[in-house]
């Protein structure tokens, strides 16, 4: 597939009107206990949800550029597809260009369709406008809304921080339905409240994107992830380790519930998080691991949210069973850990605190980041590893709880390196990697920049090209 000049030209629209406005973003955002969270004020409503999604229970997520795990998804009755671009989708060896051609295939059908696009803060080196690389996300906008533009537009938006951010993409949304000849308010978002910012500031976000937003996602793992990087150095915080941070975990449902209470004020649908179990094909082995995803999707529904992710066509009944009888939302006086609900910011705020961490946490940390690190570098973007199936999110934060270890004491580096070498050797990719994030001094924003920057793909042709020349003033494709 040939990229259509018309996306090119549309995304060269984009980084024209908006490359100013996004360099003035404060990309990766930081924040401190004690900031205040931006006032809505007034009575106001989230956009409306669109027609497709009112029955949906079960969104099956797949990488953009799986086609063949799209169709699979269809068969096995999705009720909808998200397109993801983001943390099960690796942008290397060709994946981007597959994904934009699965975005004309599946635009010809009527299966409801959602994209996720890229963050902010990702750039997209093989395609330049103006001499400067693509914003990732504006890219992708451009390819996803040009192939829906005769149907409806649904998209996530990933790792939201600021309301300055949530501007910046309403001015996007704005820009594409124009070019497209769309009135105004066509494309519907959710917001994915995947960081500690956007936690702090979900209110804000919805209410910015209001015209447009007709919802919040749970995104847990990219969450606790944020949670350690703008927290991991603070004396007052120690984190422990993955498995402690469950969902019936005092701070995590803080966080699940604040979702759920913005949702409600202002109408919009809370949507739960991923069911990303690795099933083994075992009824044996795989019988308990459904009734916990039954279990995780019905405390979900229990709380307010009407639907949920699933990471695979066989958990698709165990999420869609769990929100087909879904009780009512909470009572507003719902308490958690003595908090009323309306200080669900508060005890967001309240983590476990750790003394030390197990030796096995240790190494299956390491053993996740590895084994997505190895798939990413070949354009992988999931891998089933111990009953579970890990992505950059898990990755992202199997690697920020070391370096957070490590930084406050709790690992020794040499104890770090010892257990790495037990799994990689030195001189491995993964293994450079990997040591690169959790021996620096600060942690990282995000692994597939570092890993880009390690471990370009020089000899990797272009991913685009478009049909026909565009215009002087429009991108250029990098070989």
């Amino acid at each position: 597939m040939r990229t259509p000049s018309e996306v090119l030209r549309l995304a060269d629209h984009l980084h024209t009107e908006l490359l100013a406005d996004w360099w003035a973003l404060e990309l990766p955002a930081r924040w401190e206990p004690g900031r205040a969270t931006p006032e809505t004020g007034g009575d106001w409503r989230a956009a409306s949800i669109p027609a497709t999604l009112h029955a949906r229970r079960a969104e099956l997520i797949v990488a953009a550029s799986d086609g063949e795990a799209v169709r699979h998804g269809l068969e096995a009755g999705a009720d909808a597809v998200v397109l993801d671009l983001d943390d099960v989708f690796s942008p290397r060896r060709g994946n981007l260009e597959r994904a934009y051609a699965n975005f004309v295939t599946f635009a010809a059908t009527e299966h409801p369709f959602l994209t996720r696009l890229r963050p902010l803060a990702h750039r997209e080196g093989r395609v330049t406008f103006g001499g400067q690389q693509a914003v990732a996300g504006m890219l992708d906008l451009a390819a996803y809304a040009h192939a829906f533009r005769a149907r409806e537009i649904v998209a996530y938006l990933p790792k939201l921080d600021t309301v300055q951010e949530a501007l910046f993409w309403k001015r996007a949304l704005e820009l594409t339905e124009r070019w497209l000849g769309l009135p105004m308010y066509s494309v519907r978002v959710c917001l994915q409240i995947e960081t500690l910012p956007g936690l702090m500031n979900a209110e804000a976000l919805l209410h910015a994107l209001r015209g447009y937003a007709y919802g919040l996602n749970a995104g847990r793992w990219d969450y606790v992830f944020s949670v350690v990087k703008h927290l991991g150095e603070r004396p007052d915080y120690l984190l422990p380790e993955r498995a402690r941070l469950t969902m019936n975990e005092p701070s995590m449902l803080a966080y699940a519930l604040h979702i759920v209470s913005v949702c409600r004020d202002h109408g919009a649908q809370a949507i739960g998080g991923t069911a990303a179990v690795a099933l083994s094909g075992e009824p044996r082995r795989d019988g308990p691991a459904l009734e916990g995803v039954r279990h995780d999707k019905a405390r979900e529904a229990a709380q307010g949210f009407v639907a949920a992710w699933a990471g695979s066509p066989a958990l698709l009944e165990a999420v869609r069973g769990a929100f087909g009888a879904a009780p009512a939302l909470p009572d507003a006086d719902q308490l958690v850990a003595g908090h009323p609900l309306a200080d669900h910011l508060g005890a967001a705020l309240a983590l476990p605190r750790a003394e030390g961490i197990p030796d096995s946490a240790v190494q299956d940390a390491i053993g996740v980041a590895l084994a997505v690190f190895a798939a990413w570098l070949v354009g992988v973007g999931d891998v089933a590893r111990a009953g579970r199936s890990e992505d950059t999110a898990t990755a992202e934060l199997a690697r920020a709880q070391l370096w957070h270890w490590r930084r406050r004491g709790l690992l020794s580096g040499a104890d770090y390196l010892r257990w790495r070498r037990d799994v990689s050797p030195d001189g491995a990719q993964t293994a450079q990697l990997l040591d690169a994030l959790v021996l620096a001094e600060v942690c990282a924003p995000y692994f597939p920049g570092v890993a880009e920057a390690m471990f370009p793909e020089a000899a990797f042709p272009a991913v685009l090209s478009p049909e026909t020349a565009p215009p002087p003033t429009a991108g250029t494709i990098d070989p």
